[in-house]
């Protein structure tokens, strides 16, 4: 299994990480590292780390700079965009399976002149599709039905039809036998007391089952007893309303093992979910790598699912 990884904005803790996780990461997968060897050297350099023995990069990427630890820098955003779609490219051309990214800054990509706000954005522009973000790890995966707009616009977001069609295309994605579908109000509406966006879910859950001519989806569960012990014995992956409602659980049970994944698109997309951590970069501080490997193996079982569902 190839995997076209992005190498992210090199003024932060990308490269570092990658150096770190290789021995590990090309164990289950071969890795193809987006950075040419100037500017993998120059990293290496600075940080004083060997550079892993098969660690394989490209001829070309961007343009080479002096890397500026933990600086918003042009020039770092720019090289981080182009590694970014030379990545898409080895998928969209068969030269890898799967795409994993390492954090970009969304600054830095602004001031090289790039519109997208992020890595999901610029995906959905790309392909011309919206892409699904699901958010998680092995133990406990969160699927945005919205994920960045206004807590207000959330309702009015909640269609029936538009959600079936969500529920349907999150399953041909993931082929999960069992996914939870959390209602939007406090207990979930409490039968209308609370909120009338339940009816819409639940009639949203009962077409999607109905297509899939399987009980897939079950709910809409009760928001704030929806992640406790008893039910993620049985339910592991599940649809969230908005941003927050998916990103807390994950984040307070799963802070350093979470991915971000982006689904309905051409390619498979895995990230790590943390940021550039700029304070970090370049002085040897303790980095935990347990995101961008977790990402790493998700990549890959998503393509072998893949590949197995297509069989």
């Amino acid at each position: 299994m190839k995997i076209a990884v992005s190498i992210g904005d090199l003024n932060g803790i990308g490269i570092e990480i990658a150096l770190r996780s290789h021995e590990r990461v090309k164990e289950v997968c071969h890795p193809i590292y987006m950075i040419d060897p100037t500017m993998l050297s120059q990293a290496a350099g600075k940080l004083g780390l060997g550079i892993p023995e098969g660690f394989e990069t490209v001829p070309e990427v961007g343009e080479t700079f002096d890397i500026r630890p933990g600086e918003v820098d042009a020039k770092s955003g720019a090289y981080a965009w182009a590694s970014f779609l030379q990545a898409i490219d080895y998928a969209k051309t068969g030269q890898a399976d799967t795409i994993t990214t390492l954090p970009i800054h969304k600054k830095a990509w602004e001031l090289a002149g790039v519109t997208y706000k992020g890595h999901t954005d610029a995906l959905a522009g790309i392909f011309g599709r919206e892409a699904i973000m699901m958010i998680g790890c092995e133990k406990l995966f969160t699927a945005l039905y919205t994920h960045h707009i206004p807590l207000r616009e959330v309702p009015t977001q909640i269609e029936t039809k538009r959600l079936s069609d969500f529920l349907i295309t999150l399953y041909e994605e993931i082929k999960e036998e069992k996914i939870g579908v959390l209602g939007l109000n406090p207990h979930a509406g409490d039968h209308g007391v609370l909120g009338e966006e339940e009816r819409m879910i639940e009639a949203a859950i009962e077409i999607a089952n109905a297509h899939l001519l399987e009980d897939i989806f079950v709910g809409p569960l009760v928001p704030d007893t929806a992640f406790t012990p008893h039910v993620r014995e049985h339910i592991r992956y599940y649809v969230c309303m908005y941003h927050d409602q998916g990103l807390i659980p994950v984040k307070t049970l799963y802070f350093d093992e979470g991915i971000n994944v982006s689904l309905n698109l051409p390619v498979i997309r895995t990230s790590v979910d943390h940021g550039t951590a700029f304070d970090k970069a370049y002085k040897n501080a303790p980095l935990s790598t347990r995101s961008y490997e977790n990402a790493i193996k998700e990549a890959v079982r998503l393509a072998t699912k893949k590949r197995h569902f297509k069989i």
